[in-house]
């Protein structure tokens, strides 16, 4: 019965979602393109994601706010489980807008909408095993850094299965190293119970979303990369098994 429920609500939830980007989206994207500002995109898009959050019935816990910096750029890198964590950590990284920015996969540029509004709000398209595509949206982010906006990243690359936290690659951690920022481990427990892999079915659980302190990245040089991934993957393990 609960999994008919799940489903039921799962439904709502994408139309309901689904209707408002339609609705709401396009006004919105003709008015940030008309004032050349990226700003009511973010708040039209937190407006879907509670939308979403609520129907669907999760909950979301933050723990140590503290270590979202207010006052510089950072690349936030987190674990990937679910398909519901982008916009859960979308949600939970709110007080950043509109300096946040995400490092997403290519494919999604093939959504009309969402590609309009992810190119005004700055956000870079990084479309993995094309170096000569890669290279270059890494430096225009890393540009980005620099100017004062902060990335949200996955760095697994693709969604865990089993949960197990999987190898990160380096193109995030690049970016952070040329845009002299530093690195916040994320963790996120509960979204792979809300949404497996391969399952459309949005389940209403709680979600704790972690944040790790920061890991500077002054004096370090891309020699130093390895080391970099491998501290903030543990890291990010590390906060996986806190009170769990």
């Amino acid at each position: 019965m609960s999994t008919f429920i799940a489903a039921i609500r799962s439904i709502l939830t994408y139309v309901a979602v689904s209707l408002y980007v339609l609705l709401v989206g396009p006004p919105a994207l003709l008015i940030a393109l008309a004032v050349g500002r990226p700003n009511i995109l973010y708040q039209v898009g937190l407006g879907g994601v509670r939308l979403g959050l609520w129907l669907s019935g999760m909950r979301i816990e933050i723990r140590h706010p503290e270590n979202i910096l207010l006052d510089r750029a950072a690349v936030y890198a987190v674990n990937h489980a679910s398909n519901v964590e982008p916009p859960i950590l979308y949600a939970s990284l709110s007080r950043l807008f509109p300096r946040m920015r995400i490092l997403y996969k290519a494919e999604l540029r093939k959504l009309p909408i969402l590609v309009r509004a992810f190119d005004l709000a700055g956000f870079v398209p990084l479309e993995r095993g094309n170096r000569d595509q890669s290279l270059p949206a890494i430096e225009r982010a890393a540009e980005a850094l620099r100017e004062g906006n902060s990335f949200l990243i996955f760095p697994e690359g693709t969604r865990s299965r089993s949960g197990e936290l999987l190898p990160f690659k380096k193109g995030g951690f690049i970016m952070a190293l040329k845009g002299h920022a530093p690195v916040v481990p994320v963790a996120i427990r509960g979204a792979r119970d809300a949404m497996k892999k391969g399952s459309l079915i949005i389940r209403p659980v709680h979600v704790v979303v972690s944040f790790g302190p920061p890991i500077e990245t002054a004096g370090l040089t891309l020699d130093d990369r390895d080391a970099l991934v491998a501290r903030v993957r543990a890291a990010v393990a590390n906060l996986l098994q806190e009170d769990a």
